[in-house]
């Protein structure tokens, strides 16, 4: 399973003493998910009749899509064209709404959908987004694979100038090196261990990432 195009994050250097402090931007965008050039991020639409099998939801969490170059489709998890399930599905926009789960691979965005010949609104598909887990490896949302829409701990980055930083595969199999590596989560800097010389701001109820330097 390929990975698509996406926009990596970025933070803003600053001096610290005794070692430099880099923040990093939180990142859980759908448009622009962390991670390098090849991270996956695409739009999900329905098909035009959906077939028995289906949930009364569009990509309900437990469902199965397809994997396209653009466009993702929802399939029956047992048909040979399933290549990734939902785990998490919200309503609205990644903006407003909850995160996707630590391990996620990609996100999908779900288009609003009111059909005009549907009158009593049960075949109408609310805008939202899907969490998306690979069935099959690559799992670029596992820690240190250099992909997914979150950072976590497990995960590697490198500046790329101008103060900006984006992740990379921590085994060195991205196209840059890995030059530190978040390895805990916690609710304040005060709380990183004392080789902590990167502060990975990563939202949530543990909100600090603590990095060290490989």
């Amino acid at each position: 399973m390929r990975r698509k195009g996406a926009v990596g994050v970025a933070g803003r250097l600053l001096p610290a003493a005794p070692a430099l402090t880099l923040f990093l931007l939180a990142a859980a965008l759908l448009t622009g998910c962390r991670g390098p050039a090849d991270a996956p991020v695409g739009s999900a639409r329905p098909t035009p009749s959906r077939p028995s099998g289906y949930g009364a939801q569009f990509l309900a969490v437990g469902e199965c899509s397809s994997f396209g170059t653009t466009s993702f489709t929802e399939v029956p998890c047992v048909s040979e064209r399933a290549a990734a399930r939902v785990v998490a599905r919200y309503d609205g926009t990644v903006a407003d709404g909850p995160r996707c789960p630590p391990l996620t691979d990609f996100v999908l965005h779900i288009s609003e959908q009111r059909p005009q010949d549907d009158e009593d609104g049960d075949g109408a598909i609310p805008r939202g987004y899907a969490c998306m887990r690979n069935l099959e490896a690559p799992h670029p949302g596992d820690p240190g694979a250099g992909g997914g829409p979150r950072t976590i701990p497990g995960d590697c980055v490198y500046a790329s100038g101008d103060g900006q930083v984006r992740e990379t595969a921590c085994d060195g199999s991205g196209r840059r090196a890995p030059q530190y590596r978040v390895t805990k989560a916690v609710t304040d800097r005060d709380s990183c261990p004392a080789s902590t010389v990167l502060y990975v701001q990563l939202g949530g109820s543990e909100p600090v990432g603590c990095a060290r330097r490989l």
